[in-house]
Formats: C-alpha cells, sequence, structure tokens
C-alpha cells in the first residue's frame, strides 16, 4: 500500500467531540470514522488491525477445536421466549425489529439460544460431544450511554463460543482449555502482562464463579483485587470474606487496581439446552441434559484498548502482532535514485512476507515522521539521498529514539524474526 493511494488522511487535530483518548487518536490517524455515539466505521487501516485481532482468536479457539459458524443477526422471537429472554424487563438492551407482516425480530445482541438451536439436527447422542462452536460477528446493544470510545459500544465486533459437554467434569475440562487459550490470546497480543483472570459473579446462571479477564488501565470501569504472585485477581461486586476463603486469597495481599473486561467466561449449566429441548442419550439410552459454558472476546473493543494501552504523546504505538503494516516506509525526496531504491526495498521486503506501507509523497520529512508515530508503525525505514550513497537504510522502532543504519541483509534479518 501506497500513502498516496490510501483515501484516508491523518488530522493536525482532535476532535472536539470525542473524549475518550483511544477514539481521539483512531479518528486522528484515519484507523476509524465515527458514525454516532458508540458506533464506528472501520477504515482501511483499521480494518486491517480489526481482522488482525481477530486472526489471531481465531487462531487460538480453532487451536483447541473450535468449529466456526456465522451466524444471523435477526433472531425470532419465539426462541428467546423460550428462554425468558424477550421480556424487556428481564434484559433492557434489545434492538428490535418487526417484518412487514408484523412479525418481531430480535437484532442479536447474543447467540446462546440460535446457537442451540442451530445445532438440534445434529446433537442427540453422547458420541456427538463434546464440542466448541464459535463466531466471530456483529453484535447490537442498546446502551443507554455508549462511552469510552471503542471500549463500550451499541454496535461492535466479538468472539463468542459455546461448549457442549456430557457431564460437569467434562464441561470443567474444556472449560480450563477456554482459559489456557485466552492467555495465550493476551500474550500474542501484547497485553499478557497486564491482563489477569479475575474471578466474578456467576449471576442466574449458576452458583460458581464466572471468570473476566481484566486488563489493568486507569480507564477500568471495574475495580478488582489482583495477587500479583498466583497472577489472578477478584472482582469488587464479590470481594467478601467468604468468596475470598473459597478462592485462597487473603486481603493482605491483594491490591486495588482498575480494569478494563476485555474477555470472559462463565458456565451456562443446562438453562439453554434444557429451555430449548436440545438433550443427547448417553450409552445407557438414557436422555440426558447437555452442560454449556460461554466464552466471549469483544474484538472490536481490544482494537480501542490496545489503542488506549499502547500510545504516547505522538500517538499510537501498535504491537507488532497486530499492527496494519509492520514497516512504515519514507522516501525522503523524488530523485530518481532515491525513487529506485524506496521501490525496490519495498518489493524486497513484500517478497519477504513484511507488510509495507510505502510513504511515497513529495512531502517534508517531519510531516512523514510525524505520520508515522501518529499512524504507530511498529517499525520506521527511511530511504534518502544520504542512505543511498552510503549504502544503507535508516532504521529505527517506533518504541525507541535513535535510528541505526543498517544494510538490507541487517535489515531483513531484523524485520524476519
Amino acid at each position: 500500500m501506497r500513502v498516496s493511494k490510501l483515501f484516508t488522511k491523518t488530522r493536525k487535530t482532535i476532535p472536539a467531540d470525542e473524549t475518550a483518548r483511544n477514539a481521539q487518536l483512531l479518528l486522528q490517524a484515519g484507523y476509524v470514522h465515527k458514525m454516532m455515539a458508540g458506533v464506528y466505521a472501520y477504515l482501511p487501516l483499521g480494518k486491517r488491525v480489526l481482522d488482525n485481532i481477530a486472526q489471531i482468536v481465531r487462531e487460538e479457539m480453532d487451536a483447541i477445536g473450535g468449529q466456526e459458524v456465522q451466524m444471523t443477526a435477526l433472531q425470532p422471537k419465539e426462541l428467546w421466549e423460550k428462554t425468558d429472554r424477550w421480556d424487556d424487563a428481564k434484559v433492557d438492551n434489545w434492538f428490535k425489529t418487526r417484518l412487514a407482516n408484523g412479525t418481531e425480530l430480535g437484532v442479536g445482541l447474543s447467540h446462546e439460544e440460535p446457537i442451540v438451536d442451530s445445532l438440534k439436527p445434529f446433537v442427540d447422542s453422547y458420541k456427538d460431544m463434546p464440542l466448541y462452536v464459535y463466531q466471530i460477528q456483529t453484535k447490537f446493544r442498546n446502551e443507554l450511554r455508549a462511552k469510552s470510545g471503542l471500549l463500550r459500544g451499541r454496535e461492535f465486533i466479538m468472539k463468542d463460543m459455546y461448549s457442549f459437554a456430557r457431564t460437569q467434569e467434562e464441561h470443567a475440562e474444556l472449560y480450563e482449555r477456554v482459559a489456557a487459550a485466552y492467555g495465550r490470546v493476551f500474550k500474542r497480543l501484547g497485553l499478557g502482562e497486564d491482563t489477569y483472570r479475575t474471578y466474578a459473579d456467576g449471576g442466574y446462571f449458576t452458583d460458581k464463579f464466572s471468570d473476566e479477564f481484566q486488563t489493568i488501565s486507569p480507564i477500568g470501569e471495574d475495580t478488582i483485587y489482583v495477587h500479583e504472585g498466583k497472577r489472578i485477581a477478584i472482582n469488587k461486586e464479590i470481594y467478601n470474606d467468604e468468596n475470598l476463603a473459597r478462592l485462597g486469597l487473603k486481603k493482605e495481599e491483594l491490591v486495588e487496581k482498575r480494569g478494563v473486561e476485555v474477555g470472559n467466561i462463565f458456565p451456562l449449566e443446562s438453562k439453554y439446552s434444557d429451555a430449548l429441548d436440545l438433550y443427547f442419550t448417553d450409552d445407557t439410552g438414557k436422555k440426558r441434559s447437555i452442560i454449556m459454558g460461554c466464552y466471549g472476546i469483544g474484538v472490536s473493543r481490544l482494537v480501542g484498548m490496545i489503542a488506549e494501552h499502547f500510545s504516547d504523546d505522538r500517538g499510537l504505538v501498535w504491537p507488532d502482532s497486530v499492527a496494519p503494516y509492520r514497516v512504515y516506509l519514507a522516501q525522503l525526496g523524488t530523485d530518481e535514485k532515491v525513487v529506485t531504491a524506496a521501490k525496490k526495498l519495498y518489493d524486497t521486503l513484500q517478497d519477504a512476507g513484511v507488510t509495507v506501507l510505502y510513504d511515497d509523497r513529495n512531502a517534508r520529512p517531519g510531516e512523514k515522521f510525524a505520520d508515522a508515530d501518529l499512524l504507530g508503525i511498529p517499525h520506521r525505514v527511511v530511504v534518502s539521498a544520504k542512505t543511498v550513497d552510503q549504502s544503507v537504510f535508516e532504521y529505527k522502532k517506533r518504541t525507541e529514539t535513535d535510528s541505526l543504519a543498517v544494510d538490507i541483509e541487517k535489515l531483513k534479518s531484523i524485520l524476519t524474526a
């Protein structure tokens, strides 16, 4: 991709109507376009970040046996009535609509019911389980107050996965397998050191704990108490002596912090499978309930969280794993030898599997460097008359202040390590 062909542009000013740091940066850098409060469009660079995050999540879900599907956004009222979740008095953040004939529909905010319904023709024997089914899809929630930029929206991308087990013991094994996979996801995203498995309320589904994955942040809406040694935390909502004892934690070992919930997992027991008449027959021919679990990761929320978490006074600082491009190639000047060298380097890096954003504009060096910093591309390479004459390139990491003069082999080794 050449910057001269990119239809988006960086802005010199921060949008006055946006107070969240993550949204300010993403808007200023041209990653997203704000349609309305809590609703953002992903522009070319933002879409690449979103897709990179989704791919990491997908790979880790596939690695534990997840089967990806794509469910519908429109959902029949009858399914939700069976689980007693249609009434606004029970679930108050629905978007609902009607067909021309007056039939009421829900616009997907969660997919427990549709997933269970889709499995009914296929799952009826103990031989059909255990299994995981997941999707990465747009969700819609009628938030009364959308806030914090991409961290709390009315329309967002989420990975939701559901497990189906024959026994509580089997469910527990599946559950812990996902918890471990979540740890790998957040590590690959660069958030591993600051994200804690956090025990929380299981709600009306179960008397067990649910688990949140909370990333430490000063903008966090949740108060959590962290045990640094055990790498776990407990949410303030269940922070009491009884639960501390259940978890084997002591108050004096915990540190109070603010966190942003970037994922959650929780037991569903057999609430949805029973309500929607999904059972299995065991090896003795007896009809039994299916034990379910639910596992969510906010993919678009992670775009905002990473933007907020990895930024400085110059702009975004994307980790390599999610950056839209790994290299910002700045061509300084329009001399034929400079253009030729820059184009050759661009092709060489592309052939080596390194993604490159090539700034081929006829613009001042300071403007190009400022854009490189704002966009947060992890590595910057400069081609100028001086570097061409010396048969080197000027290389700098986004997180460092000093640049290095490197030849092509050294550069390739750095970028392909």
